[in-house]
Order: C-alpha cells, then sequence, then structure tokens
C-alpha cells in the first residue's frame, strides 16, 4: 500500500517523515534566526508581531499559549503584560529552538511566569479549556496536519480564548507578487548561505510560503476547528496576514 504524503517545500515527502525534515531546518538555523528574520524582513517582522500583541487582548492574570515561539519574541512581551499573576507557555517542537528561546529571555530577566514545553501543535499536551490566549507565528506553514493543529489549539483555549495566527500569505497585488517571488527565490536563499551558511533551509522558506494556504483557505479552515467571528489582516500588502478567531 502507499503511504500517504505531503509537502516539504515543493518536494512530495511521506506523511511520517516531514516533521523530521523541518527539524532539520530549524536546527540548522536556529543559532542566527533572530539576525536573519531582521534580515529577511528589514526587521518589519517586529512590527508585524507588535500588532498580534495589541489585537491578543491580553492583560494581567492570563494564561497564554505561544506555540512555535521559537526564540520568544511574542513570549517576551506577553510576558510583561500577564504578570506574576499570569502564565507563558513558549512551546515549540523543536528543541534547538526551544533552548535559543529559552537562554535568550533568561538573559533578559524573564523568570517565574513562563514555562518552556516540547510539544507538537497537532496534539497539544494540556487540558481542554485552558489558555486566554494562543498565538502562533511563522509556524502553521511548517506544521503536517495543519486541521489537526488547529483543532487542538480549539480545545485548550478557554470559551471566550483567541486564537491568532500570523503567518505568511498572498500577496494582494499582482506586482508585489512577481517582486516578491524574485526575492524569495533568487534573493533569499543568498542571504541564507551568505549569514546562516544554508542556503537551502532558507529555500524551503520560500517554497514552504508558497504551498500554505491562502488568507479565505485559512479563515474557512479555522472555522472548521470551530472557532468563531474569524477575520484577518492583510500586512504588508498581503506578504503577511493576521488570523484571528474566537472559541465562543
Amino acid at each position: 500500500m502507499n503511504k500517504r504524503t505531503t509537502h516539504f517545500g515543493y518536494q512530495e515527502v511521506p506523511v511520517d517523515e516531514k516533521a523530521a525534515r523541518v527539524a532539520d531546518v530549524f536546527h540548522s538555523v536556529a543559532g542566527r534566526y533572530d539576525l536573519m528574520n531582521d534580515l529577511m524582513s528589514m526587521g518589519i517582522h517586529r512590527l508585524w508581531k507588535r500588532l498580534t500583541l495589541e489585537r491578543s487582548g491580553v492583560r494581567r492574570g492570563h494564561q497564554v499559549l505561544d506555540i512555535a515561539g521559537g526564540t520568544g519574541d511574542l513570549t517576551l512581551k506577553f510576558a510583561q503584560r500577564v504578570g506574576p499573576a499570569g502564565r507563558v507557555v513558549l512551546a515549540d517542537i523543536n528543541a534547538s529552538m526551544l533552548r535559543v528561546g529559552r537562554d535568550k529571555l533568561l538573559d533578559q530577566g524573564v523568570g517565574g511566569n513562563v514555562e518552556y514545553v516540547q510539544a507538537n501543535a497537532e496534539c497539544l499536551p494540556f487540558p481542554d479549556n485552558t489558555f486566554d490566549c494562543i498565538t502562533i507565528a511563522f509556524g502553521l506553514r511548517n506544521v503536517t496536519d495543519k486541521d489537526a493543529a488547529l483543532a487542538s489549539m480549539a480545545r485548550v483555549l478557554k470559551p471566550g480564548g483567541r486564537l491568532l495566527v500570523l503567518e505568511f500569505s498572498k500577496p494582494v497585488h499582482g506586482a508585489l507578487s512577481r517582486v516578491y517571488d524574485e526575492y524569495s527565490f533568487r534573493l533569499l536563499p543568498k542571504i541564507g548561505e551568505w549569514v546562516a551558511h544554508d542556503a537551502d533551509s532558507y529555500r524551503y522558506l520560500a517554497e514552504s510560503i508558497r504551498m500554505h494556504p491562502d488568507q479565505e483557505t485559512l479563515k474557512a479552515m479555522m472555522e472548521g476547528a470551530g472557532l468563531e467571528r474569524v477575520e484577518y489582516s492583510n500586512l504588508t500588502g498581503g506578504i503577511v496576514a493576521l488570523h484571528r478567531g474566537i472559541k465562543l
């Protein structure tokens, strides 16, 4: 019987191999992840994350889950917002990214209200109705079964809780799309080679973005997971989109 396959960038790979391949990518780039983010986006990723923070509705005492939290940019800001009575869980499937994030936050004095959990978004190891807010920033496209992950996130949200998905998406203008393609497939791998000594991982990044569901498709997927009042905002011409849904 043929194995089920999924996409890894533009390649078709067995479903049970994708997670390991994605893990290899992030093991490779973890040490220079923050630097590459700044270079790739010219620093604009900080504005995208700031908007995510503002639309999260997170306040003191809240319980927050930052999935695929990587090096902890959002976790740091959420920890400051929830205060000592709240809790933020930085979760990532990749041990290297989780270690870099933990070390970075400890160096910045983040302490008792942050926990670090290595977890797969498709089967989150938390009880039902745990979190007031869940974010996943630039991580959903790397998940093998996105529908399972969205359902898992909805399960662990409290009623009234919000899920925010910040992810690369589809540019809304043809001219911008063409410029973005040139940048992604010609320049981005070269930057990856020069800075992170890894062109292949950044070639995968460009391909994974193109294979990710567009804005309307992701909105429908979130609704299919049981979230209500799902809406999205296009950022930087749709290069990135911020989706938000509520568990009623």
